[in-house]
């Protein structure tokens, strides 16, 4: 993620946060000392965020190493100012592994909760639960707020509202009935449902609601949007939708003729050769950045991409969607024996599943 820094590596895990944390140190300090209180009580506020961070990402490493029992290695780890962001290479589509991949972050903080509690007396009744609140956070209620904080992650984040991980435990739950399709349409509707409460309840009260709320409601769309793709294309293979016809350029053109070609046609991805052999892609977002940066008499070599990505033609397309929707912005090739017979670009998936759609609707309206 962009404005990351690296704090290190973990199980293999990258460990990165994102600047913004430290705009919310600011803030909480100048909250402290708006408010009158000592340096040391703004200590103390400082190394409790911290601290609930560190739960944050232990929360998130549940998630990777759960993931990691079935072969889905996590990419890194974020923290940024509304929590933590594990990056998983996939979404375990077994519904008793999608379970346990999202039951071990919550399952995390009742662990953490629980060895707190060992350490703290608690309070006997809710008036004296009051009062130790209401001192704020020092070093005799400092574990008691850690203690709550914890046992609070782990609730939250069992509301059923997908892409949360108590929505993920209810479409795993549905899937065991239903098609991965309508338990995720089913989940993401009553996750977009609620997070229109918390938008509701943010604008009253605590306005980081209305942010959960909007997240919330885009993460589900795009993951019901991608699982409705995925499930459209079963059956499908690479060879019912690639191109046969596509515009190629050799890797020592200048710029200009990539130029040309892209005002001059529907192209915005092109093959690069060398000798007759692929070397390379070009995108319309390349052009633009090579020739910001050396004109157009910049060697289509020096800003063409040379990560060249292989389909093989017999493959599934719900196998290899991820990868394609990984790559959504180059050119992709197909090969059938190990000879190129076409290439494939998001934007013609997209199209062939528009059709599908378009034909699913008309066949469901005739019946």
């Amino acid at each position: 993620m962009k404005g990351s820094f690296k704090l290190g590596t973990i199980a293999g895990i990258g460990v990165f946060i994102h600047w913004t944390f430290s705009l919310l140190l600011a803030f909480i300090i100048f909250i402290n000392y708006k408010a009158g209180h000592s340096a040391s009580q703004i200590i103390w506020s400082v190394l409790f965020i911290l601290s609930v961070f560190i739960t944050v990402f232990l929360h998130e490493l549940g998630h990777a190493l759960a993931a990691k029992k079935y072969d889905i290695n996590t990419k890194d780890i974020t923290l940024l100012p509304i929590g933590g962001l594990a990056r998983l290479e996939r979404i375990p589509e077994k519904p008793s592994e999608e379970l346990i991949v999202a039951l071990a972050g919550p399952f995390v903080n009742i662990a953490i909760a629980f060895v707190t509690g060992l350490f703290i007396a608690m309070p006997s009744d809710a008036q004296q639960l009051s009062e130790q609140l209401m001192e704020g956070i020092n070093g005799k209620t400092f574990l008691l707020h850690f203690f709550l904080v914890n046992f609070w992650l782990a609730l939250f984040n069992l509301i059923p509202a997908f892409p949360m991980d108590g929505g993920r435990v209810l479409r795993a739950l549905l899937s065991l009935k239903l098609q991965r399709h309508v338990a995720t349409k089913i989940a993401a509707r009553i996750g977009q449902l609620l997070a229109i409460g918390f938008i509701f309840l943010g604008f009253f009260g605590n306005p980081f609601l209305i942010f959960i709320g909007i997240f919330i409601i885009m993460g589900a769309q795009i993951e019901l949007d991608f699982t409705v793709s995925k499930y459209l294309l079963e059956g499908d293979r690479v060879s019912d939708v690639l191109m046969t016809t596509y515009q190629s350029i050799d890797a020592q053109e200048k710029l200009r003729t990539a130029i040309d070609l892209l005002l001059n046609s529907q192209d915005r991805n092109f093959l690069i050769t060398e000798n007759g052999k692929p070397v390379g892609t070009l995108n319309r977002d390349q052009i633009i950045q090579g020739l910001s940066s050396g004109g157009d008499n910049e060697i289509i070599k020096n800003v063409m991409n040379k990560n060249l990505v292989y389909l093989e033609a017999d493959a599934l397309l719900e196998n290899i969607f991820e990868l394609v929707y990984k790559n959504k912005s180059h050119l992709m090739l197909v090969r059938k024996d190990e000879k190129l017979i076409g290439t494939l670009d998001t934007e013609n998936l997209l199209e062939f599943i528009l059709i599908k759609e378009a034909k699913s609707k008309n066949t469901n309206a005739d019946s």
